[in-house]
């Protein structure tokens, strides 16, 4: 079901699927909610999903000033209209940030987080300078041509489920479904994620369970760094994607299926 709120007199829209125990979706950089859709059919059965499409992504407007802080404060708004008191958040990579950022405020609202290809480790100098680069190839050849120079290095350059679609196939999709995306929305997460500031002390104080879902080909969240960042967890749980880049949503679907529906399972 489709809904919507109003969020410092912008309009913010987010879906509610399922029933249970409640469980919000929070998509990355250059996506909005259908890039869950395949954990949105298999968790649905379970659980009532929460799947927000972050504002200037999707059908939700741009917010006058882009922050992780103020994701965050749009979650809990979310959460505040639904009168949902306790939940799950599962974030992708900036998705992963809101999170970080909500659980900081708002750790009380959480029985559980996971940072699916994320870190709470801020940019370092060379990161902040790769995203300023992309500012300048999107305000010089626009969205279309910035999403083919970068979406292929986003998936693993050759391994594949068994039985999904190609890698080729992956890209082509990811390149059509969000060529139209508004580039300011763009250039303003970037620069937000640049600002972003560590968030590991979040890590360390959590007491509650944090799921790390990692990618053995992540580029744009090595591997190494994300094994580094679980040891700071009190409560982790942590799970390699070995044929995954960045989406392992998509690169290994089944796989990520079962891990955040285990994970959520011993919740109960």
């Amino acid at each position: 079901m489709q809904k919507e709120l109003q969020f410092q007199n912008k309009q913010i829209h987010y879906w509610i699927e399922g029933s249970g125990k409640p469980l919000m979706l929070v998509h990355g950089f250059a996506e909005d909610h259908r890039v869950w859709i395949h954990q949105e059919e298999y968790l649905r059965k379970k659980y009532q999903l929460i799947l927000p499409d972050l504002p200037g992504s999707g059908k939700s407007a741009l917010l006058n000033e882009v922050s992780m802080e103020s994701m965050a404060e749009v979650l809990k708004a979310i959460l505040d209209k639904e009168a949902i008191q306790e939940c799950t958040l599962i974030g992708h990579s900036m998705g992963g940030y809101a999170t970080l950022a909500f659980t900081e405020k708002y750790s009380h609202r959480l029985n559980a987080f996971c940072l699916f290809h994320s870190t709470a480790y801020p940019d370092n100098e060379e990161k902040k300078q790769t995203r300023r680069k992309a500012i300048e190839f999107i305000r010089k050849n626009g969205v279309e041509e910035f999403l083919k120079s970068t979406t292929p290095n986003l998936f693993a350059k050759s391994t594949t489920e068994e039985g999904k679609i190609s890698r080729q196939e992956m890209v082509k999709k990811m390149i059509e479904e969000y060529k139209d995306f508004d580039a300011e929305a763009l250039i303003s997460y970037y620069e937000a994620m640049i600002k972003r500031p560590d968030r590991t002390g979040v890590l360390k104080s959590f007491t509650k369970p944090i799921l790390f879902l990692l990618g053995e080909y992540d580029t744009a969240v090595p591997y190494q760094q994300g094994l580094e960042q679980s040891k700071l967890a009190r409560n982790a749980e942590v799970h390699t994607l070995h044929l995954s880049g960045h989406l392992g949503m998509w690169e290994e679907q089944d796989k990520s299926n079962d891990i955040l529906a285990d994970f959520c399972k011993k919740l109960s």
